[in-house]
């Protein structure tokens, strides 16, 4: 008898860890609806939307006041039916401009962006993309059923991460009470994290063990990266250009490695990241080192939160 309780004791325990690891493994991903039978899926779930409004300019004709709550863009979406004003609609020719204010999105392998243009009516829009919200990209349109943006089309640099995007309805369906393109939400598929920190906060002159002082910043990034928990994590060690070749490749290697270790400490290893790294040394300057100043912007490290592996591993295999 005891030994039975004993075994059920143990089964018990092996049934909630199971429950945990799955919860852990569904808990970021997302599928969204966006229509009676169709779902698009977002690596890194809740984050990816657009969160901050910049500017709303109604076009001509409008619609009706019912459909001009400019801020229904925000966020997940939560579309139900045409009746219930939780969308916006441009108007004729009118245009709006987010801001994805905690994450921002790369021109990544398959499609980078999903805008959830709802109604019975598909108007195509015009998408431009920035990196500060002043200088814009054209990125593509949207028409149509098609609401997925992929960069690689109009051969957007895939180092740069954006963080705002405009859409200007291009005037398919002027006279309607909701006229222009009707926007539930906008979607970063390629969801990112990046954060620069200059390696002299991180560490002194020449060497790799982080300082006490460094620490805050780290632990900040830390409690954005548990926003998701399944991630690749891509640290990236730059240098300026004093010294050898050599001595800036293991310096920006031994750096990248003391971050990953702060990491570690930080986020545990229950969580499903992964950690690449990469010492470019003094091979890619963001600026000439032509003074003091510059070389202190070309010390650096960049860490990058990415969509799991396993995502992209599934777009190879379809």
């Amino acid at each position: 008898m005891v030994l039975m309780k004993r075994w059920g004791i143990i089964y018990a325990i092996c049934l909630f860890a199971l429950a945990s690891s799955i919860r852990a493994q569904q808990a970021t991903g997302k599928h969204y609806r966006i229509d009676r039978y169709e779902k698009i899926y977002l690596p890194m779930g809740s984050i990816s939307f657009a969160d901050r409004l910049v500017e709303f300019n109604v076009g001509h004709p409008p619609p009706t006041q019912k459909y001009r709550d400019s801020i229904q863009c925000l966020h997940e979406p939560d579309y139900t039916n045409y009746h219930t004003p939780n969308f916006v609609s441009l108007g004729c020719g009118g245009s709006l401009v987010v801001e994805f204010s905690d994450n921002g999105f790369m021109n990544l392998p398959g499609d980078d962006l999903y805008i959830f243009e709802v109604g019975p009516s598909k108007e195509s829009a015009k998408i431009e993309i920035s990196e500060d919200g002043i200088n814009w990209i054209y990125a593509g349109t949207i028409a149509g059923g098609k609401s997925s943006i992929d960069l690689s089309d109009e051969n957007i640099d895939k180092d740069i991460v954006f963080h705002f995007l405009k859409i200007t309805d291009l005037k398919d369906l002027c006279r309607s009470i909701s006229a222009g393109a009707d926007i539930d939400a906008i979607g970063a598929i390629n969801s990112v994290i990046r954060l620069t920190i200059e390696a002299d906060v991180l560490f002194d002159v020449a060497k790799y063990d982080l300082k006490e002082s460094s620490r805050k910043s780290i632990d900040s990034l830390a409690r954005t990266i548990l926003k998701v928990d399944k991630a690749t994590i891509l640290i990236e060690g730059h240098t300026d250009s004093d010294g050898s070749d050599e001595m800036n490749m293991e310096l920006s290697q031994n750096r990248c490695s003391s971050v990953k270790k702060r990491l570690l400490e930080l986020l545990g290893n229950d969580k499903l990241y992964d950690y690449e790294i990469i010492a470019y040394g003094k091979r890619k300057p963001k600026v000439e080192n032509i003074s003091d100043a510059n070389k202190q912007i070309n010390r650096r490290v960049e860490i990058t939160v990415l969509p799991p592996k396993d995502y992209y591993d599934t777009l190879i295999k379809n």
